[in-house]
């Protein structure tokens, strides 16, 4: 099989840069998101680009509709979740999105035999700097997490695990840190970003929040 990428949760922030990447390298893309909103991907791409990149309207909570998203492709690359604040708004949308979605992901997988699957964790599966005794936390440092978000990270990095002793399907699972740039938008670490956008254009931004992150 040629090399075909499922990218879910496209239209957000990381999302939007993978195709990027991909697109740059010459890779043929698919997109798959509940958003119709392909703003980032405009930004990132422009129109030249992005005419080489098929968009599927979908939910990640529907298993089939994820089943049959797969269906075909060498690579699933899976960064559809809702961030921090709107887990917090609405937790039971946030499991569905972020543990069942998962779920469906690793699902497809097994089901189709894939043998290329990278998923987004976060490191807020980590709790408060003060919980550790080492100032540089090694991968398999105690998870804590402090938000439903970090939670549902955990039981994404189980639901891997458990996929691979069980049913075989390798995967590769990344915890980013603070994002910022071009397309970061939303979510608690957008505020640098935001204020960087702010002191171009001259306008005042404060960043709710402070502390090290390093």
């Amino acid at each position: 099989m040629s090399e075909h990428f499922l990218v879910t949760g496209a239209m957000g922030c990381l999302g939007a840069w993978v195709c990027r990447l991909l697109v740059e390298d010459e890779a043929a893309v698919t997109t798959f998101d509940l958003s119709t909103d392909d703003r980032r991907l405009r930004q990132l791409l422009g129109d030249g680009q992005l005419v080489s990149v098929e968009q599927l309207n979908g939910d990640i909570t529907d298993p089939r509709q994820v089943a049959d998203a797969v269906a075909g492709k060498s690579h699933v690359i899976h960064l559809a979740a809702l961030q921090v604040p709107l887990v917090r708004a609405n937790p039971i949308i946030g499991a569905a999105v972020n543990v069942t979605g998962t779920v469906n992901v690793f699902e497809a997988a097994k089901q189709h035999g894939l043998e290329h699957l990278s998923f987004a964790s976060s490191t807020a599966v980590y709790g408060q700097a003060s919980n550790y005794v080492d100032d540089i936390l090694k991968s398999d440092a105690p998870r804590i997490p402090e938000t439903l978000y970090g939670v549902f990270k955990v039981a994404n990095e189980d639901t891997a695990k458990v996929y691979w002793v069980e049913n075989g399907v390798p995967s590769v699972g990344l915890r980013p840190y603070t994002v910022f740039g071009p397309g970061r938008d939303v979510g608690v670490t957008a505020a640098p970003t935001l204020a960087l956008e702010a002191a171009v254009k001259g306008e005042p931004y404060h960043i709710p929040y402070g502390g090290v992150a390093g």
